[in-house]
């Protein structure tokens, strides 16, 4: 069976980078933490990661290649603690989001636990171009 990609439709072109966007974060898809996305406004969005035991210093948000990186890693205090239940999740992470162009990443927020990332959407004005034809 043959695998249809985005360049193989004759009106599609130059969509191939989209298509490594898309294959790239489905291979992504780790359940771990957890997330919302909401739209708080028509043009913005807020994305809310539950980061609880992590502190600021902790954690890294980048834009790399149209997609916002978010990456946790937490320090070993040095401590000698002796667990006798560990359900508190200690582990590092990382999750992508795909950013369309003209989306633009804003401020980052961490309040009880909660790491809060906005987002704007800038919408470019519509531009006709008319291609004058000479004769060859």
């Amino acid at each position: 069976m043959t695998k249809l990609t985005l360049g193989s439709y004759p009106h599609m072109l130059g969509f191939e980078q989209l298509e490594r966007l898309l294959e790239r974060t489905a291979k992504s898809s780790e359940g771990y933490p957890p997330f919302n996305i909401e739209q708080t406004a028509d043009d913005s969005y807020r994305i809310t990661l539950a980061v609880a035991g992590f502190s600021e210093a902790d954690l890294a948000i980048t834009v790399e290649d149209r997609q916002l990186v978010i990456r946790g890693r937490q320090r070993d205090d040095g401590s000698e603690r002796v667990f006798l239940h560990r359900g508190i999740a200690a582990r590092q992470f990382q999750r992508s989001f795909v950013l369309a162009d003209g989306v633009e990443v804003g401020e980052a927020i961490m309040e009880n636990g909660l790491l809060h990332v906005d987002l704007t959407l800038s919408r470019p004005e519509a531009v006709v171009q008319t291609i004058q034809i000479r004769k060859g």
